[in-house]
């Protein structure tokens, strides 16, 4: 493992922010740490940097004990690239003054910055200064910068906030590329759902100073622990239904259950394009409230005509189909969906609209 979180704490005076991290990583892996502001992140990615200790717990990088009750290595030890938000450049050094900043001084005019220049697309600009630089070019920098002591692990400090959405997109196929050309194992924290999807082999989503759940992108948007975690990745519909048999009794049919549940209430999660809007059948009918069309696809919102059932979404892929306000049709769901044991926290969440 190229990193072992186990059992981390880090509290701020009174304040708990960390409350029980467990975190492993293998060599090669690239894993988002997605939460929202100030549910730890920025925190657990600065106690492995080593810019913080930890109150208890340990921490590995590469097998060597960095951080624990006897032991901390400090930050320019730990052989840890970290890339922060907004570049954070020197602006009287140039370009590849700044990739160099952390080498040796007799490596600092040498090929590795060259390497490292061209790797991240900059080749011809190591003269410049940052201000002469865009946002994008500016985090490529510092990327440079994080890669430049060769480093088998780069953290990652919500690198994109500060860009705009279509440069963001552009600059995280190139940061994916770069890290994995050089072989490194990454972490990155960020608040942005689409980013850790799109980038992360693995996301753990952090909840209350832990981590609620890790697991691959396809598994955290199609199996996700908690429906709080559900509408963390996505829009959702939350319907109350009865299970028996490997299927749930909801307000839009009998519907097949994806993994095992026990008998009872329970809430069952919906995605928007699972329900398919059908004018000629189905098991439930509901009336077109309205429709967002976005081009590639639109989402309908509906009131369906069973007593007590929420307003659901649907997701129609083919906008060209899409039913007229007021219309009625029919629904019918696609695919298993997931199922959960009917409790207060979800009694809290069913409350919320959609």
């Amino acid at each position: 493992m190229d990193l072992e979180v186990t059992d981390v704490t880090k509290a701020y005076g009174a304040t708990p922010v960390l409350a029980g991290i467990d975190l492993a990583i293998g060599s090669g892996e690239f894993v988002a740490v997605l939460g929202p502001s100030g549910s730890g992140k920025t925190t657990l990615l600065r106690v492995i940097a080593g810019f913080e200790r930890a109150d208890a717990g340990v921490v590995r990088v590469h097998g060597e004990t960095v951080d624990d009750a006897t032991t901390f290595v400090p930050a320019e030890r730990r052989h840890v690239g970290y890339v922060p938000q907004e570049g954070s450049l020197f602006p009287h050094l140039t370009v590849a003054q700044n990739v160099g900043f952390g080498l040796p001084h007799r490596e600092r005019r040498g090929a590795r910055v060259a390497e490292l220049l061209s790797l991240v697309g900059l080749a011809d600009l190591g003269r410049r200064y940052p201000h002469e630089l865009s946002g994008g070019q500016q985090q490529r920098v510092a990327l440079a910068r994080g890669l430049a002591i060769d480093p088998r692990l780069v953290l990652l400090d919500e690198p994109f906030s500060s860009l705009d959405a279509g440069l963001r997109a552009a600059l995280r196929t190139d940061v994916r590329r770069v890290i994995r050309e050089a072989g490194a194992t990454a972490v990155l924290v960020t608040h942005d759902q689409d980013e850790a999807l799109s980038l992360a082999d693995r996301v753990a989503v952090i909840r209350d100073g832990r981590i609620a759940q890790c697991d691959t992108p396809e598994r955290l948007y199609a199996h996700p622990a908690t429906p709080e975690l559900a509408r963390q990745f996505g829009e959702v519909n939350l319907l109350a239904g009865t299970a028996r048999d490997g299927r749930v009794v909801t307000a839009l049919g009998d519907l097949n259950v994806a993994g095992n549940v026990k008998p009872g209430a329970v809430w069952v999660l919906v995605r928007p394009e699972q329900v398919v809007v059908d004018g000629s059948g189905g098991p439930a009918h509901a009336e077109v409230l309205d429709t967002e069309f976005y081009g590639h696809d639109a989402v309908v919102r509906l009131r369906p005509e069973t007593p007590g059932a929420p307003c659901l979404l649907a997701r129609v892929a083919n906008p060209s189909l899409l039913p007229a306000r007021g219309e009625r049709v029919a629904l019918r769901v696609a695919g298993p969906v997931v199922a959960w044991p009917q409790g207060p926290e979800e009694d809290a969440l069913q409350a919320r609209p959609a």
